[in-house]
């Protein structure tokens, strides 16, 4: 995967690196129980309901039926039972915090403050501040949990089970149990549980759990289905090429489940704000106790102990470690949700500010899907076998117009001996046949090989394949390629965004020219061969612009690797396209590059609200708490409450519609 310099235990909130990847990605150590957080992962409230109970027994005693008795240790003793349930787990994350060497943790500062608060005879707002500690991270456990379960329910919806035919006898078996090469019954109406290639003539299935589109697409014999897609018409038989998982669905499910893996800027800035900060506010809550003593005339020791385990309350950076990383796990659900991988947050953050998109011409904005047009050979060559020759030879090329020429030409002569092969990057295919050899590929070729030619080939509008056997120029073949349906509005969207297009192919000049102003792209080059295209986005980035390039991901690696972002289109049907690319476009359309990018912006603006507004609330009721006008029950709302605030901001972005 080409990279760019550009998670624990029960509990969501945050001072580490493993607490943060909690919200991301499966435990990779030992959970432990912390305000109401079971060891299967499931999130309880049962600690946070017996306390509230209990804290409400205490009130009620204290403030409404007032018994003589309810005094003294027995009074502690009740709140001290309340506080248990909540309080301890969090005093046991802060020891083995400490034991790990991360003195100042979040845990501490809640086990100091609330610690404080009995020390100081505050019972009731010792355990309240606990309490609703607790029922806060329980709701951020919920938050994030959900936002992996839509995820992964939105995309895997693969049946558990299979009907599989052995020896012209249908069997349901579990899917994970199939093997390889096994034949697969789909019905009319089932998913397909494995990926694999159609055994029957023809089916038409919707693609919508992979590319976002429900479409129908219609498949014939041999051609390959993917695991998530749905049968539409007759029953459909299947052989199994993948194992379950390995499939395709299960790829991009890893890959969505761990993209925030890659910390985007802003999620790291913060963790590394957190580590310096939470000192600091120690330290500023000891000098809020004891430097009063210096400073006033009539100073209770008590008195500025409680202001400073408010201040500590406050302190917390709660909304700001767990909001931020869901706020991006939201942006690559909403993504995905539109048919759109992005490999990690940093990329939603990259592309958010990408001022310059390039894009390769075939299979980007072309369909890539190539036909022969006409085939111009001189009349003393004999054109039969001279199309056979070319069509064992491009046999060997993995190229679009490969699959023109074998569709045009038809069955493919393997007694024709073809020795020294060689594919030429940027110009074309060369072999030696009959102890002569033949050259195909572009006129840049030929010249390369010093072979004269009759004709002008800018004259030709289509992609021309210029043929020469034995140092001769024999002929020509006219190939085609279809735009794509949404390539106009895609070039439209990005202009309206204020964003520069540039395409970039090794196709002829005169082909790139007309399909930019068929699409409305002002900026295109064509004959460029790959370090060509590398040039060029240098020369774009000289001018301090973000680019992101949009291409195969497999021949255009080295400009994605110069790019900021590489954007790769097919993700649906190429492995290699998911491993080299940054962001994969699933359905092949251009019109999500701008949908991809406005998907980064209201990450990106949704992220800067939750900080702004974390900030702005904590410093007010920090001054009031240090200021001694604020109480236990304000520096609750001040950490849990804008927490939820923050989450429930977060989350906001997964039902937009994009």
């Amino acid at each position: 995967m080409t990279q760019h310099t550009h998670t624990s235990h029960g509990h969501t909130c945050c001072h580490d690196d493993e607490q943060v990847e909690h919200i991301h990605h499966n435990h990779e150590h030992n959970e432990h129980d912390h305000a109401g957080h079971s060891h299967d992962g499931e999130v309880s409230f049962l600690p946070a309901i017996i306390s509230f109970i209990l804290l409400g027994i205490g009130l009620t005693l204290d403030n409404w039926l007032q018994p003589t008795w309810f005094t003294g240790w027995i009074r502690m003793t009740l709140y001290l039972v309340a506080y248990i349930p909540v309080g301890l787990p969090v005093i046991k994350e802060a020891w083995e915090s400490i034991l790990k060497k991360d003195i100042f943790s979040e845990f501490l500062l809640m086990s100091i403050a609330t610690v404080g608060a009995f020390g100081i005879g505050e019972y009731p707002e010792g355990v309240a501040v606990m309490l609703f500690y607790a029922v806060g991270e329980s709701f951020q456990s919920l938050a994030v949990k959900r936002a992996k379960s839509n995820i992964k329910s939105l995309l895997d919806q693969r049946p558990d089970t299979v009907t599989v035919v052995e020896n012209n006898q249908p069997i349901v078996k579990k899917a994970m149990t199939v093997s390889v090469g096994e034949i697969i019954q789909l019905k009319a109406g089932e998913k397909l549980a494995l990926d694999g290639e159609l055994v029957s003539e023809t089916s038409t299935f919707n693609t919508s759990a992979l590319t976002g589109e429900s479409k129908p697409d219609t498949k014939r014999k041999g051609e390959p289905v993917l695991a998530g897609m749905l049968n539409l018409n007759s029953i459909a038989l299947v052989k199994v090429t993948t194992a379950y998982q390995d499939s395709k669905l299960s790829k991009i499910l890893d890959l969505v489940q761990n993209a925030t893996k890659q910390k985007a800027p802003t999620e790291l800035f913060i963790r590394k704000f957190a580590n310096i900060y939470t000192p600091i506010v120690v330290g500023l809550a000891v000098a809020i106790t004891l430097l009063p003593y210096l400073l006033v005339s009539e100073y209770h020791f008590q008195e500025w102990l409680y202001r400073a385990l408010i201040f500590l309350v406050i302190s917390c950076p709660c909304a700001l470690v767990i909001s931020i990383p869901l706020g991006y796990f939201g942006g690559i659900g909403a993504a995905s949700k539109n048919g759109i991988l992005f490999k990690g947050s940093n990329f939603l953050d990259v592309i958010a500010t990408i001022q310059h998109v390039v894009m390769d011409k075939t299979g980007t904005l072309t369909e890539g899907v190539f036909k022969v047009q006409e085939v111009v050979i001189k009349d003393t060559f004999d054109k039969n076998h001279l199309l056979q020759i070319v069509n064992a030879l491009e046999s060997k090329s993995t190229h679009p117009v490969a699959t023109a020429i074998h569709e045009y030409v038809g069955n493919i002569d393997y007694n024709i001996d073809l020795q020294d092969i060689e594919e030429i990057a940027g110009y074309g295919l060369s072999a030696t046949v009959e102890d002569k050899e033949i050259l195909i590929g572009n006129f840049k070729l030929l010249e390369k090989k010093g072979i004269t030619y009759d004709i002008d080939p800018s004259q030709i509008v289509y992609t021309v394949l210029a043929i020469a056997y034995s140092g001769q120029f024999v002929g020509y073949i006219t190939i085609a390629d279809s735009i794509k349906s949404d390539a106009s509005l895609a070039i439209q969207q990005l202009h309206k965004l204020g964003v520069k297009t540039t395409m970039l192919s090794g196709d002829k000049n005169s082909v790139v020219q007309y399909v930019a102003q068929q699409i409305g792209i002002s900026r295109a080059f064509g004959d460029l061969l790959p370090e060509d295209k590398v040039n060029q986005v240098k020369a774009i980035k000289t001018q301090h612009e973000t680019v992101a390039f949009v291409g195969d991901g497999v021949n255009d690696a080295p400009v994605i690797a110069l790019s900021d972002a590489g954007i790769a289109m097919g993700g649906l049907g190429s492995d290699a396209t998911i491993e080299t690319a940054d962001i994969v476009i699933q359905d092949d359309q251009p019109s999500k590059i701008a949908t991809a990018i406005i998907i980064g912006k209201e990450t990106k603006r949704i992220v800067w609200q939750n900080i702004t507004m974390a900030f702005v609330v904590k410093a007010f009721v920090l001054v009031l708490g240090a200021g001694g006008l604020a109480t236990m029950w304000e520096a609750v709302f001040a950490d849990v409450g804008v927490a939820l605030l923050a989450i429930l901001n977060a989350i906001r972005i997964q039902r937009m519609k994009f």
